[in-house]
């Protein structure tokens, strides 16, 4: 392993749900003001951001949980399976039967502001002391990070997912269940034209704030918070979306 690829090690495995970004299959609720191919661009680049984000904390292992298949775009250190077929709710739960034994810590692709000092509380060596769970929420409701120190997959098959009320729904799976929850701060994922600017606003520097000041459609909005403009980084067309 190259020093480059070198990455801490720690007790907690890290899982990352994401889908190849191919146009047509990712961020289309994007789509209008972005055309498929401009929101796959995004969507890649929030996947770089996350990627690179786990990379640099520490893990036990850190596994993608693709739908679709790898490319060019996967650093190295991620072990890579497929996701299964189901609703997302099975998805995730067998997400969670992948990381085996031992605490486990999902987030997704949707939130390219992903820090490791977010997810510092619940990765240091003091995360899963008198804690059964980590739970991260959404503004739209949902959750972006989920961590269990006993990942049972039925903490998730039922839930329902992509509503209003997912979070809320979970976190009542999980206070049922008698565990308890420690929660992380809440953060945007991107779904939006809107949730876009914002996220981009908050990631000056990441090469998804880089992407999203190259795309006219979202040029207006990123001029309103001030985000400085910014060249798409190189060959970024050619290695992080698959032509459709």
């Amino acid at each position: 392993m190259t020093e480059r690829s070198r990455a801490p090690e720690g007790t907690t495995t890290l899982l990352v749900v994401a889908k190849e970004p191919m146009p047509g299959r990712v961020k289309t609720r994007l789509c209008p003001p972005c055309t498929p191919h401009q929101a796959a661009l995004l969507a890649a680049a929030a996947l770089h951001d996350t990627l690179e984000a786990v990379r640099a904390m520490p893990a036990r292992r850190r596994v993608l949980v693709l739908s679709g298949r790898p490319g060019e775009w996967l650093p190295p250190g991620f072990d890579v399976v497929p996701q299964c077929a189901g609703g997302l709710d099975e998805r995730l739960a067998a997400a969670f039967a992948e990381a085996g034994t031992g605490p486990a810590l999902l987030v997704g692709m949707d939130t390219p502001q992903l820090t490791p000092a977010l997810l510092a509380p619940a990765l240091g060596p003091d995360g899963w002391r008198e804690c059964d769970a980590w739970f991260g929420p959404a503004l739209d409701g949902g959750f972006w990070a989920l961590g269990l120190a006993d990942p049972d997959p039925a903490l998730l098959r039922g839930v329902p997912m992509s509503t209003p009320t997912t979070g809320q729904a979970q976190l009542a799976r999980l206070a049922r269940k008698g565990l308890r929850v420690r929660q992380l701060p809440p953060l945007r994922d991107v779904d939006t034209a809107e949730d876009a600017v914002r996220v981009a606003a908050e990631t000056p520097g990441s090469r998804f704030a880089a992407t999203a000041a190259t795309l006219p459609d979202l040029r207006p909005g990123l001029a309103t918070l001030a985000i400085p403009g910014s060249r798409t980084p190189q060959g970024l067309d050619a290695r992080w979306t698959t032509a459709p």
